[in-house]
């Protein structure tokens, strides 16, 4: 599986982005699917994840109501759509899937394959 990030950009407090992962590989449809950040200095943090069915989404505490991820295994490609965006959600965001038929988690060691990083900046 090969993974390719995209939508990143600068936007200010309160406004809203949305990151486009596409995937290549046959095996993505039958992965979990997430989302992950890293901010300088920091360690690579979830965000958020999917089931490979899209049944099941989970998100971390300081996103939820916020961020929504979605996928589209017809067309190999996961989502993530930011609102209320803040200055702390500034990182590197990165999309990751696991080999087919994990669960989703939050460790980024149970993630296989990445993504290049997309860089979000949040202005106060």
């Amino acid at each position: 599986v090969q993974l390719q990030a995209s939508g990143g950009g600068l936007v200010q407090a309160g406004g809203s982005l949305r990151l486009s992962c596409a995937a290549s590989g046959r095996t993505f449809s039958s992965a979990a699917t997430g989302w992950f950040r890293q901010a300088p200095g920091k360690e690579r943090e979830f965000v958020a994840g999917v089931t490979w069915s899209g049944g099941k989404k989970y998100y971390s505490d300081s996103v939820k109501g916020r961020f929504t991820i979605s996928r589209d295994n017809a067309r190999n490609t996961v989502s993530l759509q930011m609102n209320s965006l803040r200055p702390e959600d500034t990182a590197s965001y990165y999309c990751a899937a696991t080999r087919s038929f994990m669960g989703v988690t939050t460790d980024p060691g149970d993630y296989a394959y990445w993504g290049q990083g997309t860089q979000v900046t949040v202005s106060s």
